[in-house]
């Protein structure tokens, strides 16, 4: 029997049902209802409170999400890099982007004081917070060494 992964879909929110495996093989699944990849290698926009707790609390893989504002400075720097840190770490990590400006309810729940700033959150449970802009690799690395501890 094949252990499976809950993917929530970036373009549908449908829930989708993986065999690990074929995560662990680079495989590129799509989704069962818009037949979308479920990895595109793009952080996906959860500016929706209803949506941006259907990823967390629905998806089996670790989120991290960045919360950020288009007068951001330091966040507008930091996009590409975010940009390409999901590439390198889907399917592994589903990486997520929230304006605060857009999704004020859920900054707000979450405490965020500062932009830009990660969170890092394993079954729908913030697990690390990170603030302040960062390259790629420093993404990647906060990503990973959290998840290893």
């Amino acid at each position: 029997m094949h252990e499976t992964v809950n993917v929530v879909c970036p373009t549908c929110d449908a829930v989708n049902r993986v065999p690990r495996m074929r995560l662990a093989e680079g495989e590129r699944p799509v989704c069962g209802k818009c037949r979308k990849p479920l990895f595109a290698g793009h952080p996906v926009a959860l500016d929706e409170e209803d949506r941006f707790r259907r990823h967390l609390e629905r998806s089996d893989l670790p989120v991290l999400v960045d919360f950020w504002a288009e007068w951001c400075g330091p966040c507008r720097m930091m996009a590409p890099e975010f940009e390409a840190a999901a590439a390198e770490l889907e399917p592994r990590v589903r990486l997520a982007k929230v304006d605060t400006e857009r999704a004020q309810g859920v900054a707000a729940k979450l405490g965020i004081r500062g932009i830009p700033t990660m969170i890092l959150f394993r079954g729908g449970r913030e697990i690390a917070r990170q603030s302040g802009a960062t390259n790629r690799q420093g993404i990647a690395r906060f990503a990973e060494g959290h998840l290893r501890a």
